[in-house]
């Protein structure tokens, strides 16, 4: 009787710890969020294309895109614009601006924003090879 009462209690014991593995995987399936970082440098130009086409989402969403400038002595600006405005370095729409090296900024943004528009990194002090991190989720 005693072996019986401790094999129902072994497999109830089992099928919690299944269950419990179930709601954790459950859970952290729920929260996870893809992201995609980019490293890179500014050379000579000055201009470094972030997306090589132009967004073309109108569906409502938010982006996290998370910049960092990694080089003392320079700022840059994370902008969106047309392939004209990059080609001409222009900013219409800043979407961050960097600070020294250690600074991470936040921008949150919603997709319409930038529809139509690709997104670059543009050098706005300094002359030195500029090494930066961005991340968007």
């Amino acid at each position: 009787m005693k072996r019986t009462i401790f094999m129902v209690m072994e497999q109830w014991w089992n099928v919690r710890r299944v269950l419990t593995a179930a709601v954790l995987l459950a859970a952290s399936a729920g929260s996870a969020v893809a992201s995609t970082t980019i490293t890179g440098t500014l050379e000579a130009s000055g201009k470094y294309l972030v997306s090589g086409a132009p967004v073309t989402t109108t569906t409502g969403a938010v982006l996290k895109i998370s910049f960092e400038n990694n080089t003392a002595g320079t700022i840059l600006e994370l902008c969106a614009g047309n392939p004209a405005d990059f080609g001409s370095g222009a900013c219409p729409l800043r979407l961050s601006d960097s600070g020294g090296p250690g600074f991470v900024f936040l921008t949150i943004v919603d997709t319409p924003a930038l529809s139509g528009k690709v997104i670059y990194v543009i050098r706005e002090v300094g002359v030195a090879a500029a090494t930066f991190h961005l991340t968007i989720e």
